[in-house]
This record gives structure tokens, C-alpha cells and sequence, in this order.
């Protein structure tokens, strides 16, 4: 699966769309065997997406200094675009399973993704830290347009609480206790008792600097010594992640259930469980049938559980995170990914581990990324799912209007930058309010 990258390095008019060629490499998620996808598919991580935007420490580069650091081996030319990663390592974790490589930006301000895809071996990982996956927990033919996002559990909620706004009583509430009184949505369809992921970490004690193991659940609540990630409302993203991360660069997020059973906040200094994004980026729907948007769950186990409904003449906030409050992973800032599935099917169809030839979940033909970086401006993309479904088409166009500079469309399998047909998306800034339209 996939996370979007924006690394900023440049100015607003020279945003240019590098989906194929971004300057991080995430390594892969490992922990117990999971029994989850088809077959004997495993995970490897790959490049994903980029958007390139011509500033170097502030500073914006002229046409001169970007060929003079051509010529001087700082930058690199890729394809017809300039990026300014420096130097490549790679290394491999597993012969059968997951190799990793990573890729180091010369900006001060690069914004940090990853993409994992579904690789099929004669033979899965015997190694003492296989790779975990996450299962498809529904099957993926219905067509039904009714969103599936209530914030109602199957598990127990506080009778305390006051929505989005209360402070999350660290430490009360049992872990079987979903905190949709706190403005968590529920995500049901997954099985997991309204989270949209869980992370078991047995080995992991409060205050260590790095988690070692890690065990992504298929099924099942939220259980001791686990991280037990959320949704949360339209235009809101989860506030809670530990300090502590992946010793070999997984993410990590959610609320933290204690050895006691009980629920704590993983970031205390966030009382509130879900926080506002930027708010200048929504969606608008003029098809006669909804469209499912399914956001990474990252930080957590970066599965496409994180589910956005956009009925039929429907406009919705999408969530737009701001680089200098959000996420980092090792010291980077980190935008939002979004796949936009076809239209007519519920969440609970594809805002999952989808499979090959569904068009569904993480084989969404298009991809939809949304940042503001640390230098203040908000940046947003479409780009195909390449390499996972490359050659999927949707069945409506997309155009993004509202205040934006330059253009970015999508129709019958093309992305237009600037009214020019473009093989990998498209990227504009936003000036305004910035709307993805859906026809």
C-alpha cells in the first residue's frame, strides 16, 4: 500500500508531479506470521509517489542553479524532471520476502511515504521477524452506496464524553471499549471491534525507544499490550501515536491498551483523540452514486481502512494534514494518501485489502494525495496506483476547481496537467479552498 509523498522543493509555480520517483523508501512493516492474503503473497516495499516543487531551504532554485547542480552531481535529472536526492542504499531483510531501500533528500523539509505491494512467492517468510499483512475482511460485490461509518461500535462506549471536543480520560476506560464518545468513527466491517487497526507489541514497556516486535490482528478487539488505531470524522485525523516506533521503520499509531486492560494516550500532550486538518480541501460528488475514499491508516498498520463517503450530491471535508503538527517518521514530515474507488460501492467493500482485479482498496485506480508542507503551502496531487493497477480506469472523471494555481484533471484513464496529457498525474497548490469534483 501506499502513503503520498510532497516533498517541497520549490515554489508553488513550478509544482511539478514526480509520482514514480519520490526521495523516501519506507521499510517494511514486520511482526508474527499473519495468514491474510490471497495465497502466498507477501510484502515488499517499493517507491511511491512524489510531488516535486522547486524551493531548497526556503530558498527557490532558478533555472541556472538547477542545471549548475546537475552539472555538479547535487541533483538528479528524472526523466524530464529535476529531484535533488543525493545518494541511494538499499538493502534486503529477506530473500523471500521484503527488501527495502532508502533514499536520501539534499531538502530540509521532505515529506516521507511509503507503498507496499502484494508479491507472490513459492514460500512466505521463516525469519524471527516475518512480515505482517493485513486481511481483506469482505468480499468485494456489492454495490450498495450507503456509507457504513456511523460511530457506533460493536463494543461498549463511556457513558461519558462529549464528542470530538472532550478530553480522553487516559488510563478509565476498559480496552473493549470503543471511544466513540470521544469522536472516533467506527470502522465495524473490519472486525475488529470498530478499530481500523491493531498492533500487538508483547515485548514493548512504556518508554522504551523503539518497538522490536510487532503483531498486526486480523480480528478481534483491542487487547492488552497492543496500539489500537481510529478514524475519526470528516476533516478530522487521529492526535495519538507513541514516540516510539518501528525499530526497522514501521509506523505505529492509536490509543495504547496497558498491560492493566485500560486505554492511554499514546501522545499525552493531545487530550483529545482526533484533531483538525487544514481544512481548505474537500470533495464534491455530482455522480448519481457515491464514491468510497480510503485513507492509509498512518501512522498504524497502513492498511486502506480509514473511510471517507462522498454520497451523491455531496460536498465533504477531506482531511488535509499540516506537516508541522502532523506525523514524522525519522525526522520527516508526512502527508496523506487517499484511494478513490469506484463509484456505487460502501466503505465496507472498499476501504479494505482489496484483491487483484477489483479495482477496490489498494488496486483503486487513483490516487489522491494531500499535504501542507513546513514551508506553509498546501499541496495536492492525482496520480495513478502504479505499480499495483497501473492500467485500472475509473468510471467518472475527476477535476480539481476552487482556489488552486495551474490545473489537474482525470478522465478516462488520462491525467492532464495543465491541460496536458500526463502518464504520472498531475499536482497543483492551493490558494484557497480546493475541491476534487467528481463527475
Amino acid at each position: 500500500m501506499k502513503l503520498v509523498q510532497l516533498a517541497l522543493l520549490g515554489a508553488a509555480t513550478l509544482a511539478m508531479a514526480q509520482p514514480h520517483n519520490h526521495a523516501h523508501r519506507h521499510p517494511a512493516r514486520h511482526g508474527s506470521p499473519v495468514e491474510a492474503r490471497e495465497e502466498t503473497a507477501t510484502t515488499t516495499t517499493v517507491a511511491g509517489p512524489v510531488v516535486t516543487v522547486y524551493e531548497l531551504n526556503g530558498v527557490v532554485i532558478s533555472a541556472e542553479d538547477v542545471a549548475q547542480g546537475i552539472r555538479d552531481g547535487r541533483y538528479v535529472l528524472v526523466g524530464d524532471q529535476v529531484s535533488s536526492v543525493v545518494s541511494t542504499t538499499s538493502t534486503s531483510t529477506s530473500s523471500s520476502s521484503t527488501s527495502t531501500s532508502k533514499t536520501t533528500s539534499s531538502t530540509s523539509s521532505s515529506v516521507k511515504a511509503a507503498e507496499f505491494l502484494e508479491i507472490k512467492t513459492s514460500t512466505t517468510s521463516t525469519s524471527t521477524t516475518p512480515t505482517s499483512t493485513v486481511a481483506a475482511t469482505t468480499s468485494h460485490t456489492s454495490t450498495t452506496a450507503a456509507a457504513t461509518t456511523s460511530s457506533s461500535s460493536s463494543s461498549s462506549s463511556s457513558s461519558s464524553g462529549s464528542g470530538i471536543t472532550a478530553e480522553f480520560p487516559s488510563g478509565s476506560l476498559d480496552c473493549s471499549t470503543f471511544p466513540s464518545a470521544y469522536g472516533a468513527v467506527a470502522a465495524d466491517w473490519l472486525n475488529l471491534g470498530g478499530w481500523t487497526g491493531i498492533q500487538n507489541v508483547p515485548n514493548y514497556t512504556p518508554g522504551d525507544s523503539s518497538i522490536s516486535y510487532i503483531s498486526t490482528a486480523v480480528s478481534g478487539g483491542c487487547t492488552k499490550n497492543s496500539y489500537c488505531s481510529y478514524a475519526c470524522p470528516a476533516g478530522y485525523q487521529k492526535s495519538q501515536w507513541p514516540t516510539a516506533q518501528g525499530s526497522t521503520g514501521q509506523s505505529i499509531g492509536g490509543l495504547y491498551c496497558n498491560a492493566q486492560g485500560k486505554l492511554e494516550l499514546s501522545r499525552t500532550a493531545y487530550k483529545q483523540i482526533c484533531t483538525a486538518g487544514v481544512g481548505n480541501v474537500q470533495a464534491k460528488n455530482t455522480l448519481s452514486k457515491n464514491v468510497a475514499i480510503c485513507r492509509t491508516d498512518y501512522p498504524g498498520t497502513e492498511s486502506e481502512t480509514i473511510a471517507l463517503n462522498v454520497a451523491s450530491g455531496a460536498t465533504v471535508d477531506v482531511t488535509c494534514p499540516d506537516a508541522t503538527t502532523y506525523y514524522t517518521w525519522e525526522g520527516s514530515a508526512t502527508s496523506a494518501q487517499y484511494y478513490i474507488n469506484p463509484s456505487g460501492y460502501g466503505v465496507s467493500d472498499a476501504c479494505v485489502w482489496g484483491k487483484s482485479g477489483t479495482n477496490l482498496g489498494n488496486w483503486a485506480p487513483v490516487n489522491m494525495g494531500v499535504g501542507k508542507g513546513t514551508s506553509g503551502m498546501t499541496y495536492i496531487s492525482l496520480f495513478p496506483n502504479s505499480p499495483t493497477n497501473p492500467d485500472g480506469v475509473l468510471d467518472f472523471s475527476i477535476k480539481i476547481t476552487g482556489g488552486i494555481s495551474g490545473s489537474c484533471s482525470y478522465s478516462g484513464g488520462t491525467y492532464y496537467s495543465n491541460g496536458v496529457a500526463s502518464s504520472t498525474g498531475c499536482t497543483v497548490s492551493v490558494t484557497g479552498t480546493a475541491v476534487f469534483e467528481f463527475s
